[in-house]
């Protein structure tokens, strides 16, 4: 099926090319995202009439999105999920909970624009591209943590194998320190018991020697 593009479509051609497509993908995506017309003689012939207008309004759209693309790409946004202490998430992120992680920072993303090449189903850091125009692309990073605490130490780099790691050589180091402490009691236990063996024989030798210079002066 021959189509005329009305915009650059990747892997697909540029602004009025005339491109055999699918069936199917012309209706279910080309067309009602009204980035092409069927290449009828009728629409060749109105596309080339409005072919300027177009061209200008892509320009526009395209200077619009170049700016957005300054301030939105390497940005990162924090996505909090329920998950395993292993990092499987309890559900997944979809490309709506992207575009809602960047809208909720003052960027206006629609979740069309948002590309995932299978729903992410892992804490961490994602990288994600979103198209803001047919020739502007930018890519972001979502950091889908547990919560706002583990997220700022994924920003620094952590993985949450290595978050895991430091609980568990933390958790260990309290209950050393913990059998430290009960070591340590312990071992000032017996010395006051040694202590107290050692000073019984002598205080009896004082008595029975008292006892014996009290005789002898009778």
């Amino acid at each position: 099926m021959d189509v005329i593009l009305l915009e650059r479509v990747a892997k697909l051609g540029q602004m009025g090319e005339v491109v055999s497509v699918k069936e199917g993908y012309a209706r279910n995506y080309l067309l009602p995202q009204k980035k092409a017309l069927w290449a009828s003689k009728a629409n060749v012939a109105a596309f080339e009439d409005q072919k300027s207008q177009l061209e200008a309004r892509n320009l526009e759209t395209r200077k619009e999105a170049e700016s957005l693309a300054e301030k939105l790409d390497g940005q990162q946004f924090v996505v909090i999920r329920s998950a395993s202490d292993g990092g499987a998430l309890y559900g997944s992120v979809s490309t709506r909970d992207a575009a809602d992680a960047a809208s909720e920072a003052g960027f206006d993303i629609d979740r069309r624009q948002v590309a995932l090449a299978a729903p992410i189903k892992e804490l961490g850091l994602h990288d994600v591209i979103v198209t803001l125009h047919p020739e502007v692309e930018v890519t972001i990073a979502l950091n889908v943590a547990r919560s706002a605490e583990e997220a700022e130490l994924q920003a620094q780099g952590k993985s949450i194998q290595e978050l895991a790691a430091e609980e568990e050589a933390a958790a260990e180091f309290e209950i050393q320190e913990l059998f430290d402490d009960i070591g340590g009691a312990q071992l000032d236990e017996l010395e006051t018991e040694d202590e107290q063996r050692t000073a019984q024989p002598a205080t009896q030798e004082k008595s029975t020697l008292d006892e014996k210079l009290g005789r002898d002066d009778a």
